[in-house]
């Protein structure tokens, strides 16, 4: 009996293995193909309000939040927010003013709070400052360059655009674990999104862009109507949708400095990803194992021992499932231009860490966000105890 059940999972984690290098074979065709060149920026320009909610202080957080005061535009306003009157991001906030005082650079401290994601109940506080009618909402740990502004807006000269929202690459701040992150956002997160987009198009924002236009914002019920919610970008877009406006990904490719500063908050950190996405898109995590085709490989040639015992057509799936990975890793070095050295060897690490957190994930519900520990409900709902004014 048991040898008949080691046979039946030998079979099922090489069918599951042989899909999955064919799921990572199109995720590095569609990470060779991004991102597209950038398109020009000339003609009017519209006004800008960037909203940049904080709380507490990011790795490279001055060099983080100075790159959104350095925008090469003109008409732009920049308010930063924070919650507490005591958080110290406050003194970086005051220093850029300080440096920048040519800017139209506003900090908000507010700490009412219209739900559990508190990083929406910070837009609320701040949008009641925006003199303008193109938004863009950046999250505090995003790095970018001074023509950002001027790209991100140019796509909204197409008026059925209703938001724009860009991909994001990680750069780490050094050592094994800050490299884990890295490798995981550049060889899983972009390839998986831009094989979702090439199949369905635009449906959802990201984090590190979400600009959208005042009107889609009033529209959709203001940033309350997301504040109930971990997901707010995959919200966003949702609403927007139902309002009849397109999503647009732009070109540009926004950096994420990583600093994870132990393997505890890493799992963590990515324990709460994944299960966000477990609970706007159950279907698409459960699915999403076919990004761990070398995890897939390594439990295949484990249960072939066994049933088979060494065959070379297992090796051939472990061989071909690794090579697999390694084009993923460097194509996204040499797309995505990243400066840190190839780590190959680190390859099986990063994915039998990925294929933990996955399995994890779909056991529980609870994750900790910002220093809150907080339940996700069925459709990405919060719930948090310990929250004031709710």
């Amino acid at each position: 009996m048991i040898f008949l059940l080691v046979t039946l999972a030998f079979y099922l984690s090489a069918t599951a293995t042989l899909a999955s290098m064919g799921y990572l074979a199109i995720a590095a065709w569609n990470l060779a193909r991004f991102p597209r060149p950038l398109a020009p920026t000339g003609g009017l320009r519209q006004a800008v309000t960037i909203l940049k909610p904080l709380c507490g202080i990011d790795f490279g957080a001055y060099e983080n939040l100075r790159s959104f005061c350095r925008q090469d535009y003109s008409a732009l306003q920049i308010i930063f927010g924070v919650k507490d009157a005591d958080d110290p991001v406050i003194e970086i906030v005051r220093r850029l003013i300080r440096e920048f005082p040519e800017k139209d650079i506003a900090l908000v401290i507010a700490d009412q709070i219209v739900g559990a994601n508190l990083k929406v109940s910070n837009l609320a506080n701040m949008y009641g400052v925006a003199k303008h009618d193109l938004l863009i909402i950046a999250d505090s740990d995003i790095r970018v360059g001074p023509n950002y502004v001027s790209q991100v807006a140019a796509s909204f000269a197409d008026p059925a655009v209703g938001v724009v929202t860009c991909l994001y690459k990680a750069k780490s701040a050094g050592g094994l674990i800050s490299t884990l992150a890295s490798m995981s956002i550049n060889e899983w997160f972009l390839p998986s999104a831009l094989t979702a987009i090439a199949l369905q198009g635009p449906r959802f924002c990201f984090g590190s862009t979400m600009a959208a236009r005042r009107k889609v914002v009033d529209g959709i019920g203001g940033f309350a109507k997301l504040a109930t919610y971990i997901a707010d970008d995959h919200m966003l877009g949702l609403l927007t949708m139902q309002l009849g406006y397109k999503i647009h990904l732009s070109s540009y490719v926004v950096e994420n400095v990583v600093h994870e500063p132990s393997l505890s908050s890493l799992f963590a950190h990515e324990l709460r990803w994944a299960r966000t996405i477990r609970s706007i898109q159950p279907r698409g995590h459960a699915f999403s194992f076919t990004m761990y085709g070398l995890t897939l490989a390594i439990i295949t040639a484990a249960l072939a021992m066994p049933v088979i015992g060494i065959n070379p057509a297992v090796l051939g799936i472990l061989a071909v499932a690794f090579a697999l990975r390694c084009v993923i890793h460097y194509i996204a070095r040499t797309r995505l231009k990243l400066s840190e050295s190839s780590v190959p060897w680190l390859i099986p690490m990063r994915d039998l860490l990925s294929f933990a957190i996955w399995a994890t994930s779909v056991f529980g519900s609870r994750v900790v966000w910002k220093g809150w520990t907080m339940s996700i409900g069925s459709k990405g709902q919060l719930t948090a105890k310990g929250l004031p004014n709710l």
